[in-house]
Order: C-alpha cells, then sequence, then structure tokens
C-alpha cells in the first residue's frame, strides 16, 4: 500500500509542475502593441504528455528488506498557431501555419464575418430608426393638416 503512495505522489507532483508551467496566458498570449496602434495577440497550440511507473524487488535470502522504485517524466510543447491583429476596431487572424481543414478556414474568417455582421445589424437599426422618425413625422404633418382644414371651416 505504502508503494501505491509513491507513485501517487510522483504522479500528483508531476502534474503539479505541468499545471504550472500551463496556464492561460500560454494559449492565449499577453497584447502587444505596436507604435502604430496595432495591438498583436499570439495564440499558441499545446500539446503534454507524462507517465510515470514503478516497481518492486522481490525479497532477497540475505534480508527481509524488499525494493521499491518509482519514476515519472513530462513533457511540454507550445507552438504558436497564429496572432489576432487588431487595429481601429478591425480584427484580422493572421494564422502561422498553412490551413489544413474548411475548419480552419471557416475560423479565419470570423472576425471578418463577425465584423460584416455587426455592420449589417447597424445599418438596419439605423434604418429602422429613419423610418421612425419618418412616420412620427408624417403623423405631426397630417394632425396638423387636419388643424388646417378644421379651422378653415
Amino acid at each position: 500500500m505504502a508503494d501505491n503512495n509513491v507513485v501517487k505522489g510522483t504522479m500528483d507532483g508531476m502534474m503539479e509542475n505541468l499545471k504550472g508551467m500551463v496556464d492561460s496566458n500560454s494559449v492565449i498570449g499577453d497584447p502587444i502593441t505596436t507604435p502604430d496602434g496595432t495591438t498583436i495577440i499570439p495564440v499558441s497550440k499545446i500539446s503534454y504528455g507524462f507517465g510515470t511507473g514503478g516497481g518492486n524487488a522481490g525479497m532477497s535470502a540475505k534480508s527481509n528488506l524488499t525494493g521499491f522504485g518509482a519514476g515519472g517524466g513530462g513533457g511540454i510543447t507550445v507552438t504558436p498557431v497564429a496572432f489576432l491583429s487588431i487595429k481601429d476596431g478591425v480584427v484580422k487572424m493572421i494564422q502561422v501555419e498553412p490551413f489544413i481543414s474548411s475548419v480552419d478556414r471557416v475560423i479565419e474568417k470570423m472576425p471578418d464575418m463577425m465584423d460584416k455582421v455587426g455592420d449589417f445589424l447597424d445599418d438596419k437599426k439605423e434604418e429602422r430608426a429613419a423610418k421612425k422618425a419618418e412616420k412620427k413625422a408624417e403623423k405631426e404633418a397630417a394632425k396638423e393638416l387636419k388643424k388646417l382644414t378644421k379651422d378653415e371651416k
């Protein structure tokens, strides 16, 4: 049973060290602002793996002692995959590696699509406000005309 605690302790220690190396800033990096006002945010892919093991050595004929050993290892790879470029409210994604699939292309186009949808919604909002103001002006003009025709009688 004590042997299991050693292996568990080894695994727990490795996991804590891995957690310390990987945080949200490893995937979405800290923003960098250039002199012309462009903000660049690095985006990375993180891969990690680890392994542990342990084993018992049998009792020797000369002593009542048993041997136990445990060990582990792990590794992390951080690979830059893209950069988000933000200038004058326009967001662009600059991919480091070439597109691998259609999903990559959709993700790359997402900021442009969001900007276009936002612009479209803003235009529709302005159109609705203009129509509302026009209807209000027509109603007021109709009231004035009705008032004038009533006064003439």
